[in-house]
């Protein structure tokens, strides 16, 4: 490729293309993205006003109608975030190769961009979730506890008058491989629906799209400043961020009990352990949670919203070397503006 033939939309093209189509979380049926036009580099702010429901009131031929001024609120979404790609390629290679090695590369690098979207996102989505489940043990050999977990996500999302229309549950594939075991799991390659056109979508389920994703998060965790006192269930930790979801979540470190498990969340920095402690200790390694098991997340697309940017694709010649450099940045920021909308739960399968 000569530099003098670069021509950077066809580049970001081929950049965004891999791109969207690799995109779960991101894609606009799990996250809103309409605000992305007004973002252009890291550090933009976007201003999401929302309007509060307006009162329905009853009616009276003979009384007047009492109108109101809907109150508003302004919230901000900071893009802060950013990751870029930066390659090169030799100009022997260049030579030697049968095919193109740039597009295929650039290809890649879409994929890539697109999985540290999602897992920011996944990150974000369950962090903020109103509902959590805690933890849940699924067995293979029984598919009926996946989906009744499913179920069980639909009936949260329902306490709170979350829209039936557009619900999604996006799982690892372990947890997709039990629902496979369940007739009720409606398979998209079996069924015959073009629904499948979606990134990541192998079926529906308990009235939810059920998307299939490497980047759920991980259900265990490390943090290295628990705090213990002897003979106390109470452990504290400045950067645990407890949450409702840890609750049964195995507990282990200096101090604690094989087997312990978190009985109740007092506040982000403080649990109360199953056990008591045997040891006093500060700046305690904790491991929280079970290796192997992932974080699910349920919800509607209104509830996130997503700006992304490839604000930069370009090439150039490489100082040291005869070969071409071709490197790309992306920029992006995400909030959940509507916790209400999704449910989380931490799945163990065994």
């Amino acid at each position: 490729m000569a530099i003098s033939n670069f021509i950077p939309e066809l580049w970001n093209a081929a950049v965004q293309m891999p791109f969207e189509t690799a995109l779960v979380f991101g894609q606009p049926s799990c996250v809103n993205r309409e605000y992305e036009g007004q973002i252009r580099q890291m550090g933009d702010t976007v201003h999401v006003t929302s309007i509060a429901d307006p009162t329905v009131r009853k009616y009276d031929k003979n009384t007047d109608l009492n109108t109101e001024d809907l109150a508003d609120e302004d919230t901000s979404m900071v893009v802060d975030q950013g990751d870029y790609f930066s390659f090169r390629v030799n100009d022997v290679d260049q030579v030697q190769a049968a095919g193109n090695f740039q597009s295929p590369a650039t290809a890649r690098a879409g994929h890539r961009m697109a999985e540290q979207i999602d897992a920011f996102l996944s990150g974000i989505m369950v962090a903020d979730a109103t509902s959590k489940l805690g933890v849940e043990s699924i067995s293979k050999s029984s598919p009926g506890q996946a989906y009744d977990l499913l179920v069980e996500l639909g009936v949260r999302l329902d306490k709170v008058d979350c829209p039936q229309a557009g619900r999604f549950v996006a799982v690892d594939p372990d947890f997709h491989g039990v629902l496979l075991r369940d007739d009720r799991f409606i398979r998209l390659d079996a069924s015959g629906s073009s629904d499948g056109l979606r990134n990541g979508i192998v079926g529906r389920a308990a009235g939810f799209d059920i998307l299939k994703s490497n980047k759920t998060p991980s259900g265990q965790r490390t943090v290295t400043d628990g705090a213990t006192t002897s003979a106390d269930k109470t452990v504290t930790s400045a950067t645990a961020n407890f949450t409702a979801g840890d609750v049964g979540s195995a507990i282990s470190g200096t101090g604690i009990p094989a087997g312990t498990t978190i009985a109740s969340v007092t506040s982000p920095t403080e649990v109360e352990l199953s056990a008591n402690a045997t040891a006093t200790g500060a700046g305690v390694t904790l491991t929280i949670g079970t290796a192997g098991s992932r974080k699910l997340v349920a919800g509607i697309p209104d509830a996130t919203s997503l700006a992304v940017q490839i604000t930069q694709t370009e090439a150039l010649r490489a100082q040291n070397r005869f070969a071409d450099v071709v490197r790309g940045l992306q920029v992006y920021g995400g909030k959940v503006f509507a916790p209400d909308g999704l449910a989380a739960v931490t799945a163990v399968i065994s």
